[in-house]
C-alpha cells in the first residue's frame, strides 16, 4: 500500500489515495499503521475516495480503528494532498465527510498548498444531536453545565462540529494530567457516542490555550474540530470575541464564527512528512 504521512499542527494521519489503492479492512489497517512502534505511527488513517456528492470523500479512522465523522486538521491535509499530488487543479474544493460536505479554499504558493481555510458549517448545540445527555431533557443547549467526573464537578459546554465535543475551562491546562482525566470524560455515561474533550484556558478576548483528548486516539497535538468547538463555546460563554486564535500543542489555528450566517471558519497549515509503501 502506497501512503503519505501528513500532519496539521502535529495531528498526524496516514493518507491513502483510494483512487489508486484498495483497503480491504480499514479498521484493522488504521490500528496497524497508527502504531508508533510496529507501524508507521499516526493518530489514524484517512482514505481519499471518489465521491458522487463532492469533489472528494474523506473516510477517516481513529488509531483504535473506530470511524470518525470529521477531522479539521485531517481535512486540511486532504486539501493539500489532492492539489499538491495533482488530483485537482482547483483552489476551491468540496469534501464529503460523515459530518457533512465541507468547503475549502486553498492558498497556494510556488505550486504547493500553504494554508487551507475550511468552511466547517454550523455548530450544532442541540444536546440530542451532539449527542450529550442533558441535565434537563428540555434543555436546548448544554452551556456551562455541571458534570461530575471522577468525583469532581466540572463545567462543560457541548458543541458538535460534525463530531461531538465537550469544552471544559481550567485555570491551568499545561499541568493537567490529561492521561488520567481524558478517558474518564471520553467514556462518561452522558456521552452516548463517547466524546472529544477540549480543556481550555482563556488568555484574553482573542486568544485561548487548549489541550485535547480525542476519542479513539488519546491526546493529540491539535484538533481542528475541537478548536472550532472551543471557539464557539468561548463565544457562547461571553469569554472572547467572534474571531479567536486557538493555541494548541502543535501550533495555532484561527477560528471565526460568523453568527449571522451561523458558519464557523477554520484557517491553518498542512504539511507532508514523507511518502512510503508498506505491506498490509
Amino acid at each position: 500500500m502506497r501512503f503519505t504521512k501528513m500532519h496539521g499542527l502535529g495531528n498526524d494521519y496516514v493518507y491513502v489515495d483510494c483512487f489508486k489503492e484498495h483497503i480491504e479492512n480499514p479498521q484493522e489497517t488504521a490500528k496497524f499503521v497508527s502504531d508508533r512502534h510496529f507501524g508507521i505511527g499516526s493518530d489514524g488513517l484517512i482514505m481519499i475516495n471518489p465521491s458522487d456528492k463532492a469533489d472528494f470523500e474523506m473516510e477517516m479512522y481513529n488509531a483504535d480503528g473506530s470511524r470518525g465523522e470529521m477531522c479539521g486538521n485531517g481535512i486540511r491535509c486532504v486539501a493539500k494532498y489532492v492539489y499538491d499530488y495533482g488530483l485537482t487543479d482547483k483552489t476551491s474544493i468540496s469534501v464529503e465527510t460523515l459530518g457533512g460536505i465541507k468547503y475549502l479554499d486553498l492558498t497556494v504558493k510556488n505550486g504547493k498548498t500553504e494554508l487551507v481555510k475550511v468552511n466547517m458549517g454550523k455548530p450544532e448545540l442541540m444536546p440530542g444531536l451532539i449527542p450529550i445527555v442533558p441535565d434537563n431533557p428540555e434543555d436546548e443547549a448544554v452551556i456551562d453545565a455541571p458534570i461530575l467526573v471522577d468525583g469532581r464537578e466540572y463545567r462543560m459546554t457541548g458543541v458538535s462540529m460534525g463530531n461531538p465535543h465537550a469544552v471544559v475551562y481550567m485555570d491551568d491546562v499545561m499541568e493537567l494530567d490529561i492521561e488520567a482525566i481524558g478517558p474518564e470524560f471520553e467514556q462518561h455515561k452522558r456521552f452516548p457516542n463517547r466524546i472529544n474533550t477540549e480543556f481550555v484556558k482563556v488568555l484574553d478576548r482573542h486568544t485561548v490555550q487548549m489541550r485535547v483528548w480525542e476519542r479513539g486516539s488519546g491526546e493529540t497535538l491539535a484538533c481542528g474540530t475541537g478548536a472550532c468547538a472551543a471557539a464557539v463555546a468561548c463565544i457562547l460563554n461571553g469569554l472572547t470575541e467572534d474571531t479567536v486564535t486557538v493555541k494548541l500543542l502543535g501550533g495555532d489555528l484561527r477560528i471565526s464564527w460568523d453568527r449571522e450566517e451561523n458558519v464557523v471558519y477554520m484557517t491553518g497549515p498542512a504539511a507532508v512528512v514523507f511518502d512510503g509503501e508498506i505491506d498490509i
